[in-house]
């Protein structure tokens, strides 16, 4: 029976980790999961990662605050870089919606419970499904547990104010941007020649209200598209997974000071 106890010092840290991974990282921390289910879950993790993660002697003592406190910011960090590359997804339908006109019919995400375009909100489900059909969030959990290789346990405060930190922000949010663009690009400019013709045609026939022909062109221009290019969208979300990982390691590399 001692065994299935674990070192409650040793669990307390991880489970601070885990549970503020499942705070802000994707697919775990939407409303659609209950709050009681989630921390079920975090609890079993933690008590199966207890026995697996090395740690030294470990005590209650003054600086187990601080350590606390270091296990809280790296499971942070970590499920807010996941969160803001897999957002690009729904800023390329964004960028879409913007251009179709969809820009002033939001509905609420019920998943994050704030507004979203309706491109933008297809995107997000067509990204989440696809996250679950390539086992990205055994993808997330395995990062969360070789989190453990970079910064253990014990170590000290993770290195956050070094110039390189910074610079790896940048970075990931100008690949992430990128990646948004490169999604949405092709399905904008088409919307933009569409735009050029509606108004060179509103010019060569005046008689003809563009206003009321314009949108239901553009609507049905957009979703023409949208299944055309499925293919390469979902090949597009899938280096927006690999992008995930990759700065989830890079991430961790740069707290272990390396």
């Amino acid at each position: 029976m001692a065994d299935l106890i674990p070192d409650i010092p040793v669990m307390t840290l991880i489970l601070v980790r885990v549970t503020a991974f499942f705070v802000t990282v994707p697919l775990f921390s939407y409303r659609t999961i209950p709050p009681n289910l989630r921390i079920i879950f975090a609890v079993l993790i933690a008590w199966m990662m207890a026995y697996t993660v090395p740690a030294g002697s470990l005590t209650a003592d003054t600086g187990f605050i601080l350590l606390i406190m270091k296990e809280a910011i790296v499971g942070l960090l970590l499920g807010l870089l996941a969160y803001i590359v897999i957002s690009v997804i729904q800023l390329a339908g964004s960028f879409i919606d913007f251009q179709m006109g969809f820009a002033i019919a939001n509905v609420i995400d019920p998943q994050t419970g704030a507004q979203s375009p309706l491109v933008g909100q297809f995107f997000n489900i067509l990204a989440l499904l696809l996250l679950l059909a390539l086992n990205g969030h055994h993808l997330l959990l395995d990062g969360l547990f070789y989190s453990y290789q970079f910064v253990p346990l014990e170590s000290a405060w993770p290195q956050t104010g070094d110039d390189r930190f910074g610079e790896f922000i940048a970075k990931t949010f100008t690949a992430a941007f990128a990646i948004a663009f490169q999604m949405a690009a092709p399905i904008v400019a088409s919307l933009f020649l569409t735009d050029l013709a509606l108004g060179i045609t509103a010019r060569t026939v005046p008689q003809l209200n563009i206003f009321v022909i314009g949108f239901p062109v553009k609507i049905a221009v957009a979703f023409i598209l949208l299944l055309i290019m499925m293919g390469v969208i979902v090949a597009v979300m899938q280096s927006v997974f690999g992008l995930m990982t990759e700065s989830m390691r890079a991430l961790l590399t740069l707290l272990n000071g390396g």
